[in-house]
């Protein structure tokens, strides 16, 4: 493997195990999105780009991924346990111990960055020995520790563990936590022409309808980005919008909009799009897309359990969760997330239903989704909305509307799997958990 690049003065590969490291640290102490977290390093880092900063998008990645084993892993061979040392100290090691056990950078370099990186620190030098004996010991052990890793068991927190078991099953919960363990391949939302674009772009054709990019490459260079063929959302996350049945003339509300996908599935449909959300930031990347893509929609920057407009034909609530659904593309989301998260959630999720119905015109169709796996923010808030609502009924969606066996559960709601969806290969295989009901508002 070549090695990476480095800022002037650094050695080689030093800036990108000290950027994932810190973003690695400062998101599981404040509960951060890593993404975001990592965005801020990367671009602090004077030098840090191209393969250098993949390779710090990599180590942190794969340090959530696998930050159970991972612990397990350092807690044993420290007396005191990975916890007894400073916090940048325990950053750096798990960081490190990722490299060793996940990644292909060279053992050696990941155990002398190391010791490198925690010479730096303050108090760091006390520090170097242990750091160096432990990952050296990691190192030689790297092959049983990962036998003998359970993904459910070791990578899953507890609390997500009892949740998934009791809301799926023992023999689905251990399926969900072993998909998590592997990186998902980038999909898209084609405008038109799915099947000629995945021929052009070396990409597999899903029977939803989306298409997935079998190799890392970034999207900007891909051909169809600067004219707007297409955007980049998960499989799962795209059917939503399509159970929706949109069109020309059609007054339609995507409440949540942020970051846009949904809306622009909704605009490139021909219906009149009203999109809102309560964060402006994120409002503007909606439009950063639409503009790219050549769409338009109404832009409303609000708070969505309260604002009041006109009844519309038809509304698309894809409300603010856990997103636990989202941990195979964000591994970070099950170790910043909370029991006491999604009871505020679930609670959010209830007033965001009550506008949401008063917002659907007599006649008119309702989706509410959230990319959550917890019962509790999908089948039943759903079961909740129809005991509150009684004008409300719920319309069942087929499997034959998705595509994929078992994606529909027995009350005809859409329950995405995070195994469901098979492919080639791990990389290619399954989707984001999901979920969503249909609704239609009676007079």
């Amino acid at each position: 493997m070549t090695q990476p690049t480095t800022a002037p003065g650094l050695e080689p590969g030093l800036a990108a195990r000290d950027a994932a490291s810190r973003a690695f640290e400062r998101t599981l102490a404040a509960r951060l999105q890593l993404d975001e977290t990592l965005d801020r390093e990367i671009a602090a880092t004077p030098g840090l780009e191209g393969r250098d900063a993949s390779l710090a998008r990599a180590i942190a990645m794969a340090s959530f991924r696998h930050l159970g084993t991972i612990t397990r892993a350092l807690d044993s061979r420290l007396d005191k346990g990975a916890a007894s040392l400073p916090r940048p100290v325990q950053a750096i090691l798990a960081t490190a111990a990722a490299q060793i056990l996940y990644l292909e950078a060279p053992d050696h370099a990941a155990v002398d960055l190391a010791v490198a990186q925690t010479r730096a620190q303050p108090q760091g030098v006390r520090f170097t020995g242990v750091v160096n004996a432990v990952l050296r010991k990691l190192a030689r052990e790297a092959a049983s520790i990962r036998a003998a890793a359970d993904p459910l068991q070791d990578d899953t927190p507890d609390w997500l563990r009892r949740s998934w078991t009791a809301d799926h099953g023992a023999e689905a919960a251990g399926l969900i936590a072993r998909s998590f363990s592997e990186e998902l391949a980038l999909d898209l939302t084609v405008r038109s022409d799915a099947g000629g674009w995945a021929e052009r772009l070396g990409a597999v054709l899903l029977p939803t309808g989306s298409i997935r990019l079998p190799e890392r490459t970034p999207v900007h260079e891909l051909p169809g980005y600067d004219e707007g063929a297409w955007w980049v959302q998960d499989a799962a996350s795209a059917v939503p919008a399509r159970l929706l049945g949109a069109g020309p003339g059609m007054r339609v509300l995507d409440l949540c909009a942020a970051p846009g996908g949904k809306t622009a599935q909704l605009a490139a449909a021909g219906a009149d799009v009203t999109a809102l959300d309560r964060s402006g930031q994120r409002l503007r990347l909606v439009r950063t897309n639409l503009d790219r893509l050549g769409l338009d929609a109404r832009i409303v920057e609000a708070d969505g359990a309260s604002w009041r407009d006109e009844p519309f034909d038809a509304v698309l609530l894809d409300a603010p969760c856990t997103a636990t659904g989202t941990i195979r593309r964000h591994p970070d989301a099950a170790w910043t997330k909370t029991p006491g998260d999604e009871a505020k959630l679930v609670a959010l999720q209830a007033r965001l239903i009550d506008n949401a119905v008063a917002l659907t015109r007599p006649g008119g169709r309702l989706i509410f989704c959230t990319c959550s796996l917890q019962r509790a923010e999908g089948e039943a808030q759903a079961e909740a909305a129809l005991t509150r609502h009684p004008a409300l009924r719920r319309e069942p969606i087929a499997e034959a509307e998705i595509g994929v066996a078992g994606s529909i559960n027995a009350a005809g709601d859409f329950r995405a799997l995070p195994f469901q969806l098979p492919g080639d290969s791990p990389r290619l295989s399954g989707w984001g958990g999901f979920f969503a009901a249909r609704f239609v508002r009676g007079s």
